[in-house]
């Protein structure tokens, strides 16, 4: 009778996780049944690309370039993804790079505040004739009493949010981001109420200071200040991206 051989393979990978946004490099666990794009839903969380701006490179233990993961239909497994593999994320939005933002190589035309304000053919000019914006006194009165509306309910949500509680924060144009207060007060860095976070991953922007007055501690990227509207108190466990769909 001949001997058999059964192979097994393990359901899950530990890889490393790079990013051209940050040079912290973080483990994780995946599931090799995921998809590629389920894959970049699930980095988005933890290096905060946005998945449709990715690019993936899979390097060895040795850190030697394999391939790019480019079918966004194939399996992890399908790839030669082993233990402490690195899965490298190039953001390819160009926010990061600042391809964007950066205006400083652009030519600007400056002109004295005196000189725009005797001019006719001037925005200001413009708004002033047909009462607009700070020009009309009706306009301002009311976003004075928006604002003052808005203040009031971000100091109701800020005495509802307790420090040690588990959180998350939904803003506009970021992924949703879990972690656990730690401030909720004023700050010497603008006015309002604000909420100290600190992140299960390293999504943040500080280490808990801010202009160098320590309102908690953390470490660094770890730490964040949110207005109070844009958290929300609860049962929020850390993330285990993945381990639960086995």
């Amino acid at each position: 009778m001949e001997a058999s051989v059964t192979v097994i393979t393990n359901p899950t990978v530990s890889v490393r996780v790079t990013s051209t946004v940050s040079s912290f490099e973080s483990n994780r666990r995946f599931n090799r049944g995921i998809t590629i794009a389920e894959f970049k839903s699930k980095l988005e969380m933890i290096v905060g690309t946005p998945a449709a701006y990715m690019d993936l490179e899979l390097y060895n233990t040795s850190d030697r370039f394999l391939q790019k993961l480019e079918n966004n239909d194939a399996l992890l497994g399908s790839y030669p993804v082993d233990d402490d593999c690195k899965i490298h994320v190039t953001d390819c939005s160009g926010t990061q790079s600042g391809e964007f933002t950066d205006v400083s190589k652009v030519d600007k035309f400056e002109i004295s505040d005196d000189a725009y304000e005797k001019r006719t053919d001037s925005v200001r000019n413009f708004k002033k004739n047909m009462k607009l914006g700070r020009f009309n006194e009706e306009s301002m009165a009311m976003q004075e009493e928006a604002l003052a509306k808005k203040e009031e309910e971000e100091k109701a949500a800020a005495e509802a949010i307790a420090v040690g509680s588990r959180c998350k924060t939904q803003i506009a144009g970021q992924p949703t981001k879990i972690g656990t207060v730690m401030y909720v007060g004023t700050t010497d860095f603008k006015p309002g109420c604000w909420v100290g976070v600190k992140y299960d991953e390293p999504l943040g922007k500080n280490d808990g200071s801010v202009n160098g007055k320590q309102y908690f501690e953390c470490q660094p990227k770890y730490g964040a200040f949110v207005k109070p509207l844009s958290v929300s108190v609860g049962d929020f466990p850390e993330e285990d991206y993945g381990l639960d769909e086995m």
